[in-house]
């Protein structure tokens, strides 16, 4: 079953059988237009109304279908940080060797073309450390309302 209803009046709903297809906006418009002659529509709709201008009404989910959506985008929100902590431990220490080496170009020493080539090519390590770390810090913020719905939904009925 699919509804529609009208901006111009919403309280109207009209329910016909399938899903939202051309078909079935067809049936919804025949409702409408019964409607109309048995003058019960609230409103005077302008000459030239079409079938696309009926808006679908979407149910709303049941409270446990929306607990299990919880549960499994929690699992996922943990399982993303999972991920994107293993990528921060595994180039930390690379990172944090090349980020050492930034300082050379803020002293008076002489540096050699070796130096900077090689300091040229850290900078990808860096960059890509600083963003997985950054994701990985936005991960965990998220990722602690999802440990609570998780722990919510684990806790066992007490009698």
């Amino acid at each position: 079953m699919v509804q529609y209803t009208l901006a111009q009046s919403p309280e109207v709903i009209l329910t016909v059988p399938g899903k939202d297809s051309k078909k079935a906006r067809e049936k919804a418009m025949e409702q409408l237009m019964e409607l109309m002659d048995a003058e019960e529509l609230p409103t005077d709709l302008e000459e030239g109304f079409s079938p696309q201008q009926l808006i679908e009404v979407k149910e709303l989910q049941t409270d446990e279908k929306s607990d299990e959506d919880a549960v499994t985008q929690a699992v996922q929100v943990l399982s993303n940080l999972a991920t994107l902590k293993l990528k921060v431990q595994e180039s930390r220490s690379e990172a944090l060797k090349i980020r050492a080496q930034v300082d050379i170009l803020f002293t008076e020493q002489p540096v050699s073309e070796e130096e900077i080539s090689s300091l040229k090519d850290g900078f990808k390590v860096l960059k890509n450390f600083a963003q997985v770390n950054q994701r990985y810090l936005e991960a965990r913020s998220k990722a602690e309302e999802a440990r609570a719905v998780l722990d919510e939904a684990l806790k066992s009925p007490e009698k």
